[in-house]
């Protein structure tokens, strides 16, 4: 599906594009003086489908997005297979929508690449929030720490099913030794929502903790992300 559906002519100089000229103008001001905090989601979404969707009133599209999926969140970090599915949706408005997820996935990360994790904590759970709570199958992923437990690499380890990630603890060593990191954080995310550590996980996360001592690596905590919020191991007595 692509907005070839929309066959209207590019409006001409000066003119009010059948009244959304005005009405898009009116959302910037708004947001200009009021920032994001002052908009309701569908008024965010509607002007973020403007450069998608230049000639068309994008307020209806935004509504069925959110009807759909719930939130301004859920409808960026929403599958493209999944968008598309919404009447509208085309290949333009699931690209820009997908690059507008990339680009908050990046901000998020800048914050917390080369600054100290431990002191940097709600920065880094910001990040994994975003770019693990929303995924459809579980990830793990390993968060390197230099000497002085600043981040030096985010890797994905595996991706599994909705859910099972397989972990192999000997890779995770292996790799921090390549790496020359002395503490991890480990982070996967839970699809169903509830953070709540299963008794796999404990085994798993012991497993780690034990091959890392072995080559004095910390493991300051394993993060269970979820759209509900998140789990710390260090926090429920677990590690």
């Amino acid at each position: 599906m692509s907005e070839a559906n929309d066959t209207s002519t590019p409006p001409r100089a000066g003119s009010d594009d059948n009244g959304t000229s005005g009405h898009r103008e009116r959302l910037r001001a708004r947001f200009l003086q009021g920032g994001a905090d002052a908009m309701p989601d569908y008024e965010l979404l509607e002007m973020t489908l403007f450069a998608a969707l230049p000639r068309r009133d994008t307020k209806p599209l935004a509504k069925a997005l959110l009807a759909r999926f719930g939130s301004f969140a859920e409808v960026i970090a929403a599958p493209r297979a999944r968008l598309m599915e919404v009447k509208g949706v085309g290949e333009s408005v699931a690209n820009h929508l997908k690059i507008v997820e990339a680009a908050a996935h990046r901000l998020a990360k800048t914050k917390v690449m080369g600054r100290p994790a431990l002191s940097s904590w709600q920065a880094l759970l910001d990040y994994c929030t975003a770019a693990m709570a929303r995924a459809q199958n579980e990830e793990f992923r390993v968060l390197f720490l230099d000497r002085k437990n600043s981040l030096i690499a985010d890797e994905v380890q595996n991706r599994g099913t909705v859910d099972h990630t397989p972990v192999y603890p000997r890779e995770i060593i292996k790799r921090a030794l390549e790496l020359s990191a002395s503490a991890l954080i480990l982070v996967h995310n839970h699809p169903s929502g509830d953070p709540t550590p299963s008794k796999a996980d404990i085994a798993m996360t012991r497993e780690v903790v034990t091959a890392a001592k072995t080559l004095s690596i910390t493991v300051h905590d394993h993060l269970v992300i979820g759209r509900g919020g998140h789990a710390s191991f260090k926090s429920l007595g677990l590690l």
